[in-house]
């Protein structure tokens, strides 16, 4: 099995590396990683400028590549041609926070993720529900474990074309993870605020800021299983097309014409 690790904290992150050690158990691993941050960075297609790829050493001595692309470029990048051997799963994490509801249409843990479903490659993102701003280091073994087994699982052709698997672990030790729920999306509650500042030549600049999101912890979402102490598995499908409403709307009355 030949694997694709990439993430969208950067080829450095601790939580790639965690990732990287476990996954080599299952098969050949190959990294095509951000060279950077791209945290919060959506489905990213890199046309109007070149892309660079240059190799990195690992902490443990080990060769990666990174690349100033989005995750997303990244994959698209070691499917084209990059890596010489074709890839078997993409796994893309691990995030050090949650990516729950709408969280994925900003993630680009999520998104790289996609852009593994849209070559037709079993994918799955990885993230893990730490605290926010808590401070110190992380232990990414658990997450690492359980993405390991699923990525056996999906390598074996189970999943539908065009569908990838957005998998939430608990930031618990191994024995107090009460198991696997696969999940819905849940209602994810966004506290933004925009926050104004003046520069020192008097111009105004934004950001957006606000308290971390939150979640309603529904029984049977992705949110209410990481509440319970459960990994959320959330099969999500490319194909965003809201069939139930299709007849409603053929019903309406249309101006345009």
């Amino acid at each position: 099995m030949h694997i694709l690790v990439t993430n969208d904290d950067g080829v450095t992150a601790p939580g790639l590396f965690a990732l990287i050690q476990e996954l080599r158990r299952a098969g050949e691993v190959s990294i095509l990683a951000p060279d950077h941050n791209w945290s919060a960075s959506g489905h990213v297609k890199t046309l109007h400028r070149p892309l660079r790829v240059k190799e990195t050493v690992l902490p443990d001595g080990s060769r990666a590549l990174a690349s100033d692309g989005a995750p997303s470029d990244c994959v698209a990048l070691a499917v084209l041609g990059l890596l010489s051997e074709p890839v078997d799963v993409v796994v893309s994490g691990i995030n050090p926070n949650a990516n729950l509801g709408h969280d994925v249409t900003y993630s680009g843990t999520v998104t790289a993720a996609m852009e593994g479903s849209i070559w037709g490659i079993p994918s799955l993102a990885v993230s893990l529900d730490a605290p926010e701003n808590g401070g110190g280091v992380l232990d990414y073994g658990p997450a690492a474990r359980i993405a390991t087994r699923i990525a056996r699982t999906v390598a074996g052709g189970r999943l539908p074309q065009h569908t990838l698997l957005n998998v939430n672990v608990p930031y618990l030790p191994d024995d107090q993870i009460r198991g696997i729920q696969i999940t819905r999306q849940g209602l994810r509650i966004y506290r933004d605020q925009l926050v104004r500042r003046t520069d020192p030549r008097g111009k105004p600049y934004y950001w957006i800021g606000g308290d971390a999101p939150t979640g309603v912890p529904e029984e049977g979402t992705d949110i209410g299983a990481l509440a319970a102490g459960y990994v959320s598995i959330t099969p999500l499908q490319l194909d965003l097309t809201s069939y139930t409403l299709i007849e409603a709307m053929r019903a309406w009355e249309w101006d345009v014409i």
